[in-house]
């Protein structure tokens, strides 16, 4: 499992509005069970509209999506299965709207 790797949503219940999970556990907490997760969610579901700084805009497997830093998770590791890829890409992003969540700056 790499940091900032793409699973497609394990709950049926939540991934008709949560397509994909993004991994964002540093790679130095391999040995939990569980790994830190940031949903994305569907940009047309929320009006177009980001919030600045706290949820961006992504693009992944050509489709325009929310990182959903607010809704913070974790999941088991044994539920995260076959990456549909990778946020790496965005990674000054990723960290930009966690540090805006934990820090207001």
């Amino acid at each position: 499992m790499a940091q900032f790797d793409v699973y497609p949503n394990p709950n049926k219940a939540s991934k008709s509005f949560y397509p994909y999970l993004v991994d964002i556990q540093s790679l130095h907490l391999s040995e939990l069970a569980t790994r830190i997760v940031i949903p994305l969610g569907w940009l047309s579901a929320f009006g177009n509209q980001t919030m600045q700084g706290l949820t961006p805009e992504v693009t992944f497997d050509g489709q325009k999506l929310l990182l959903l830093t607010p809704q913070i998770s974790s999941v088991p590791t044994k539920q995260l299965n076959n990456p549909a890829g990778s946020l790496t890409h965005f990674r000054d992003q990723i960290v930009d709207a966690l540090d805006f969540a934990i820090t207001g700056i």
